[in-house]
């Protein structure tokens, strides 16, 4: 397989970058550097450095290297900035993401994985999320997806183009090699406990707790990182065995929700010592619960995650954050 990445050089690029190389896939990575990382970048993977928008070096590289599929990952991902400058958000993971899309159309790509995220979805009560529930995005880092994610599909109707959503929830972990990990994200929670562990913050504040929860803080459903770019080469082959346009969408998660205290006190027993934070605020656009069902990716591929436990998801994140230089 030959495949095109954008956002090959940062977090979860990277690692999905790793997947297929695993595979012995031919891989080509897309990045503008704003946020990705050299470093993370696989020394088996080709990057290219340019913006996904650009029309000219994207059109080159496609038919340079006849890729067989694009997985588009390159996004701002951080919900309280895109609260604060949305139209930021709008015209980086909307305006040209369309336009990326529409240039490997014109240039006969058109087999797409898309990276959505289960924010999509809004606030739960209490019920996991299927795929057809009501979409009720709340912040504009969720709507800028959901808008991109309602693109695809009409293109998949319009112009013979088969794709797959996935609906990332909540993104933790690192290789056990420690080749990749997550470099700056300040609206991650476990990002943000390990820099506080680690001594590379002064305080570490929980947003808010008083939700409508067993004890008051935001509930997410944490996907390890190595399984979700699993997901990737899984989905990947279903849209090359697929000769017929086609659209479909699936959550990525493990349909187990823990809260901001649950993920302290397993940090606690990791490092064995009490972790000392402090109450703020409520975050602005903040989903109180927010867990996938996947039943659907299980059912359709037999998935069966390898890392799905709490322990090894925070411990690697630690080990990756103690590698990594201030």
């Amino acid at each position: 397989m030959n495949v095109l990445i954008t956002g090959g050089a940062g977090y979860i690029g990277s690692h999905v970058a790793l997947e297929y190389l695993k595979e012995n896939c031919k891989v080509t990575l897309i990045d503008n550097l704003e946020l990705g990382n050299k470093n993370l970048v696989p020394d088996s993977a080709e990057l290219v450095i340019c913006d996904i928008s650009d029309e000219r070096e994207i059109t080159k590289l496609i038919k340079e290297k006849k890729f067989d599929i694009a997985i588009h990952l390159a996004a701002y991902t951080k919900v309280g900035e895109s609260v604060k400058n949305p139209e930021k958000y709008f015209n980086n993971n909307y305006t040209k993401a369309i336009k990326f899309f529409d240039i490997c159309v014109k240039n006969n790509l058109k087999k797409f994985i898309f990276s959505s995220t289960g924010a999509v979805y809004g606030n739960s009560n209490s019920k996991n999320f299927l795929e057809s529930d009501t979409k009720n995005p709340i912040n504009p880092y969720s709507e800028s997806k959901l808008k991109t994610e309602n693109y695809l599909k009409s293109l998949s109707n319009k112009k013979d183009v088969q794709a797959i959503s996935l609906r990332y929830f909540n993104v933790a972990g690192s290789d056990s090699l420690l080749r990749s990990g997550l470099v700056t994200n300040p609206d991650n929670l476990i990002k943000a406990i390990c820099e506080f562990i680690v001594g590379k913050r002064d305080e570490f504040i929980v947003n808010g707790n008083n939700y409508n929860t067993p004890d008051g803080t935001t509930i997410r459903d944490f996907i390890h990182v190595v399984d979700l770019a699993n997901i990737h080469y899984m989905v990947s082959n279903k849209l090359l065995e697929n000769k017929n346009h086609f659209y479909d969408v699936y959550n990525c998660g493990y349909g187990a929700g823990y809260s901001v205290m649950e993920i302290l006190k397993k940090f606690e027993e990791i490092i064995q010592h009490k972790i000392n934070f402090k109450i703020g605020k409520r975050r602005e656009g903040d989903a109180e619960i927010s867990v996938a069902n996947v039943t659907k990716l299980s059912k359709d591929f037999l998935w069966k995650p390898k890392f799905n436990n709490l322990k090894v998801i925070l411990e690697s994140s630690l080990a990756w954050e103690k590698k990594i230089k201030l």
